[in-house]
């Protein structure tokens, strides 16, 4: 039997321990603030997919003179192919730069949609975190403490 072998049979109680710590782990509320985060994630990327595809590459497709911006490839070797996904189906070495820059326009949505959404959220926690003005007290209609204090001695004096 090597070594690691030894060691990995060797320190069973340690793996209970570290199980434990799993269980913990998995049980603190971040753990589950990130699941929801992922899940969400996959949803939004399946969302921005779809604008890209669907929206912003045939406008762009346009301008370029093609409708599949996503179909866009130079082949690197012999032959010619009419579509990227025959090119890739006949193990062609194609350099796909129509789907790197669909790649490219995806990043860039879902960062810019990521820095709205942290700057809308370091917001409210400013609007949180900002201390409560003390309500400014007012000052009576009537005479002042001291006008009053002044009044009682002058009227005391005579």
């Amino acid at each position: 039997m090597c070594a690691g072998a030894q060691v990995a049979f060797g320190n069973q109680g340690k793996g209970r321990n570290m199980l434990q710590e799993f269980k913990d782990f998995i049980a603190k509320g971040n753990v589950m603030d990130m699941a929801v985060g992922i899940i969400i994630g996959a949803a939004f990327t399946a969302i921005v997919k779809s604008m890209v595809d669907d929206l912003i590459n045939p406008v762009i497709g346009a301008i370029f003179g093609g409708a599949d911006f996503t179909n866009y490839f130079a082949m690197l070797g012999e032959g010619e192919y009419e579509s990227l996904a025959a090119a890739r189906e006949a193990g062609a070495a194609a350099f796909a730069y129509g789907a790197f820059i669909t790649a490219v326009i995806n990043f860039l949505i879902i960062a810019f949609i990521i820095f709205l959404l942290v700057r809308y959220v370091n917001k409210v926690k400013a609007a949180a975190e900002k201390p409560e003005e003390a309500p400014v007290e007012e000052t009576p209609a009537g005479p002042s403490e001291i006008d009053l204090l002044t009044e009682i001695r002058d009227a005391l004096a005579k």
